[in-house]
Parts: C-alpha cells; sequence; structure tokens
C-alpha cells in the first residue's frame, strides 16, 4: 500500500511549510525538546515558534499577543489612510469609510490568551483611531464620541 504525498495527489510547496511543536501546558510533561527533521520530497521542513495563516500570527506559546499587536497596526495604518484620503468628506460619509474599512476585525473573536494590559491597548487604539479620524479632541469622552458618531465600543465588537 502506498502512502504519503503521492498516494493522495496532493502537492506542498515546501517553501511555505514550517513545523511547530506545541509544548504542553504543564512543564513537567515535555519529553523532548529538540525534533528529529521532517521531510516533504527529501527537502527538510523548518520548525518555527510562529507563523503567520491567512493573516493571522499564530503562536506555538497559545497566545493571541502578537495577533494583537498586528491587529493595532493595521488599525492605525487603516485609519490613517482613510484620514489622508478621504479629509474633505461629510461626516456621513466618514461613518460609511469607517465602518466599512476599519471595523473589520475578522478572527478576534478567536482571541482566547492575552493579558488585560494587551487588550486595553487594542481598545485605547480604537478609540485613538476613532477620535483622530472624525476630529475629536484628545480628551473628548469617548462615551459622548460613540453616541454622536452611532459607532459601538470595543468591547461590543470584540464580543460580537
Amino acid at each position: 500500500m502506498e502512502c504519503g504525498i503521492a498516494a493522495i495527489d496532493m502537492v506542498c510547496n515546501t517553501s511555505k511549510t514550517v513545523c511547530m511543536v506545541f509544548p504542553p501546558l504543564d512543564k513537567r510533561k515535555i519529553v523532548d525538546t529538540s525534533f528529529p527533521p521532517l521531510a516533504l520530497k527529501n527537502v527538510s521542513l523548518q520548525y518555527v515558534s510562529e507563523f503567520k495563516y491567512l493573516g493571522h500570527i499564530i503562536s506555538n506559546n497559545m497566545s493571541d499577543e502578537k495577533d494583537i499587536i498586528r491587529e493595532i497596526r493595521n488599525l492605525f495604518f487603516r485609519t490613517n489612510l482613510l484620514a489622508r484620503r478621504f479629509a474633505a468628506c461629510s461626516f456621513g460619509v466618514k461613518i460609511a469609510l469607517f465602518r466599512s474599512f476599519c471595523l473589520c476585525f475578522y478572527g478576534i473573536v478567536l482571541w482566547s490568551f492575552y493579558s488585560k494590559s494587551i487588550y486595553n491597548r487594542m481598545k485605547s487604539c480604537y478609540n485613538k483611531c476613532m477620535k483622530s479620524f472624525f476630529g475629536y479632541r484628545k480628551y473628548f469622552s469617548v462615551t459622548s464620541m460613540l453616541l454622536d458618531v452611532q459607532l459601538p465600543s470595543f468591547d461590543a465588537v470584540a464580543l460580537v
């Protein structure tokens, strides 16, 4: 009986394929820290502690913090891009743009292992981006701003 990639007619790009080992949560259950090389079509695959998959960063320590930092950078980038290109637009158009381009947090409901401080950084980023895009002062009330623009708070977005 034939087994392997040829048997199932599968093609793998070995330059994009990596291996990741997830250590057990209980450190006493670690058997070994080094693993034999894994090869596909006689090409050894690289072992990594994190990698980007479908735009999200996956870490072998099961932490979502690097993915949250990636999302913070992306939110600042998208907001600054919109602010530069659409500064002269009406308030209603800005609300539609912000809703379309800055409220697309695909996958954040999967975040489960992160610190309170990194969550607060993401929440602060969301509020700062909204304030800067809509032209509110730094110390303006977040609640008042959310009522004005009729957009959800970050806590409401993160729960969806």
